[in-house]
């Protein structure tokens, strides 16, 4: 069958058309795909399992951090924005929520939206991170601060925080590694009136029990001295020094 240059050109249409049809929808699932794979809708970072590495160090953290970073916008980089990591018990990451993106030098941050998703993906411990666009990743007072009361309010939901990391495009700052944290664990700032009431109760009662122990061993060094002991058995005996017990009155 003979078909007509009319003929002919539709039925070049049709496969061009369908050639497209093919590229468009290839490349719309291929979009697709990269988009549930970041998540960007919900903020989410969703790991493959490749990707769901051990956490031995800061290091760790940075170079997944510094990947996500580095995918943003050049200018969404010039943002600040904050991040939590969730860990499993085996120290692996579970997911990693981009909390809040600000202006070029601070970020809102609410503790209640920082403990959300880590809550819901039963994290064991989190990794709190944040970016300086300037480049310098040294922390403000500003940054220890919420970090101290996060620390706090991490606690409460028994889901510690291990370390707070500050990264560029190309470094990072540990609170962890530099001792900051430790240091900020101490603080009773942000701890709440009760567990304050409790922390202050257990140490007077350790004090009281101290106190017990060192009264009972001066009891017993009397009653030793009063047999004619020696000192010197006396103090290997109680633990006490030679000066408390030669201190110690005899009737």
């Amino acid at each position: 069958m003979k078909c007509t240059s009319i003929q002919l050109f539709y039925i070049c249409l049709k496969h061009i058309y369908t050639a497209l049809f093919y590229i468009f929808t290839k490349n719309i699932r291929s979009a697709k795909k990269q988009l549930l794979e970041t998540n960007i809708l919900t903020m989410n970072i969703k790991l493959g399992n490749k990707t769901k590495i051990k956490v031995e160090g800061s290091v760790d953290i940075f170079l997944v951090m510094q990947q996500i970073l580095l995918r943003e916008q050049k200018v969404d980089r010039g943002r600040e924005h904050f991040w939590t990591v969730s860990l499993d018990n085996a120290n692996k990451i579970l997911s990693i929520e981009l909390v809040s993106m600000g202006s070029f030098n601070k970020t809102v941050v609410v503790p209640m939206e920082v403990l959300s998703i880590p809550l819901q993906k039963r994290a064991v411990k989190l990794i709190l991170v944040h970016n300086h666009p300037s480049g310098n990743v040294l922390p403000s007072e500003a940054d220890k601060d919420i970090t101290d009361r996060l620390i706090q309010a991490a606690l409460i939901v028994d889901t510690p925080i291990v370390d707070h990391l500050i990264i560029s495009e190309n470094t990072y700052y540990s609170f962890a590694d530099n001792g900051l944290l430790k240091e900020l664990e101490n603080s009773i700032k942000y701890v709440p009136a009760y567990k304050l009431k409790e922390r202050f109760e257990k140490e007077a009662l350790e004090k009281g029990v101290e106190k017990g122990v060192k009264k009972e061993k001066k009891e017993m060094a009397t009653t030793m001295k009063k047999s004619g002991l020696d000192i010197k058995m006396i103090s290997e005996f109680t633990g006490l020094s030679l000066s408390v017990i030669e201190k110690i009155k005899v009737d």
